[in-house]
């Protein structure tokens, strides 16, 4: 079966018309949605958009795997550098697909590697990776395009030289793979020069729509998992959305529906809860490449617009106990996604003890899966009552086939919202603006004059201080 997008609480005859949509509303999207598709389609035969091809490219796959399965074979540990979307897609992917408790498993059990991704160049992260890993042991996947984000070269600094003290110089291409362009950049002329590895970021694949691509899939192959069949079902869902017709396309409909919602009922706020842990950091994922696609100041005209929905991650249950209580009953700006879970891939059972006792009677003889399925459909109806959108994905099961739909249907659900708001959804002049100022606070080369402008706001900072 396949990932059910349900919007029946997003409807006005569920939450009423000052927050919810017509049948009529969303028809307004028709036209608009035909010629952004059109043009969608356009740019992807032009080799623009290649997140789209990623599932039928059966050779990256087999290369991919082979790299895997050799890389395995030698290491105890397997650590990924890499920051933003060289990183959330393959934590997604873990926490989805693996046991809970991965690392803290035996050789036998885990029956793959260890995997740690530092996705933050925080020192003390840093240091204390380093001391619970044999460099002897581990293979460092290095991820960058460019080859010049600056916490995944500083991160490749820190772990050649530690290499270079452990294994030797002539062992480091032993313990390296590099995730890069596959003809431009530091990092394919360091792995040219050096005999390192490699597996290529295809040119037309930008960072935060990479997951499907080596990015993702190296490290996933290198678990274990089944990465055909998570582009079987990338692939399944690129087709299901191939339709022109908005009723029948579950990631034009998502997206619609989240921007007509921003627009006409001011939801700001979109809220993806997953209830099982195992999907948490898909919302995570889905975070970075909601806020990064879509949150610009100028439209493809040049306009200033400031436009964007902010996403935001919970957790059902556990944010039930947290920010529910604001999604209810504070302000009403957000439209919300819960995932639910169909078949629970293990079961719990809650013995019947206490069987006196009304407060616990009622808990024993069922299980934990009943109980958090039962939360989500409370919390849907607590939303729901108090005129707060909601919409629901449904999962039938967690598995690599449903994982791919999944990250399919947001990438092109976000491709469809860029057109909708009419902006690039495809670039981040907010993020370069960062990354240059860091590069002159780093005292790079060629940034002199953008240092000085920068030390003279933080010389008034210091003297704002108290």
């Amino acid at each position: 079966m396949a990932l059910k997008f349900d919007l029946t609480h997003l409807m006005a005859d569920a939450v009423g018309p000052q927050h919810g949509l017509t049948d009529e509303d969303l028809d307004t999207l028709v036209g608009k949605t035909k010629r952004i598709h059109a043009d969608l389609q356009t740019r992807r035969a032009a080799g623009e958009l290649g997140f789209y091809d990623l599932p039928s490219d059966s050779e990256g796959a087999a290369a991919i795997r082979a790299m895997a399965t050799e890389v395995r074979d030698r290491c105890d540990t397997f650590v990924v550098l890499g920051i933003g979307g060289s990183a959330l897609g393959v934590i997604a992917v873990q926490t989805a697909l693996g046991h809970a408790f991965h690392n803290l498993l035996s050789p036998e059990r885990r029956g793959a590697p260890r995997l740690f991704v530092p996705d933050n160049p925080d020192p003390e992260l840093t240091s204390d990776l380093l001391e619970v890993i044999d460099p002897k042991a581990t293979v460092f996947n290095v991820v960058s395009k460019s080859g010049s984000t600056a916490e995944t070269m500083a991160h490749y600094l820190v772990i050649r030289d530690l290499l270079r003290r452990t294994v030797g110089e002539a062992k480091l291409r032993d313990h390296l793979v590099f995730t890069t362009d596959p003809e431009k950049g530091i990092l394919r002329k360091i792995a040219d020069e050096e005999s390192i590895p490699t597996l290529p970021v295809p040119p037309s694949v930008g960072g935060r729509f990479c997951v499907l691509s080596a990015v993702g899939l190296f490290p996933a192959a290198v678990m274990g998992y089944d990465i055909d069949a998570m582009l079987e079902g990338a692939g399944a869902m690129e087709r299901r959305c191939a339709t022109t017709n908005l009723w029948d396309n579950p990631a034009y409909l998502h997206s619609g529906a989240h921007m007509l919602l921003q627009r006409e009922r001011g939801k700001h706020i979109a809220v993806m809860m997953p209830y099982a842990s195992a999907l948490r950091d898909l919302a995570d994922w889905f975070r970075q490449l909601w806020a990064e696609s879509l949150g610009k100041r100028h439209d493809v005209e040049g306009n200033v617009v400031e436009v964007g929905q902010t996403p935001v991650k919970a957790l059902g249950a556990t944010d039930q106990h947290s920010q529910v209580q604001l999604y209810v009953e504070g302000p009403n700006d957000k439209v919300h996604t819960l995932m639910a879970v169909e078949n629970w891939r293990h079961q719990c059972p809650i013995p019947p003890d206490h069987t006196d006792e009304e407060s616990l009677a009622y808990l024993g003889g069922s299980d934990l899966g009943k109980l958090l399925s039962a939360e989500q459909v409370a919390t849907e109806i607590a939303l729901t009552n108090n005129q707060r959108p909601n919409c629901k994905l449904v999962f039938p099961q967690i598995d690599e086939a449903h994982i791919g739909e999944f990250f399919m249907m947001m990438e092109i659900a976000t491709a469809h919202a860029g057109g909708l708001l009419r902006i690039n959804a495809f670039d981040q002049p907010g993020v370069e603006e960062g990354k240059i100022a860091t590069y002159a606070l780093m005292d790079r080369a060629g940034f002199a004059e953008k240092r000085g402008t920068l030390k003279k706001i933080l010389a008034e900072e210091a003297r704002r201080s108290i």
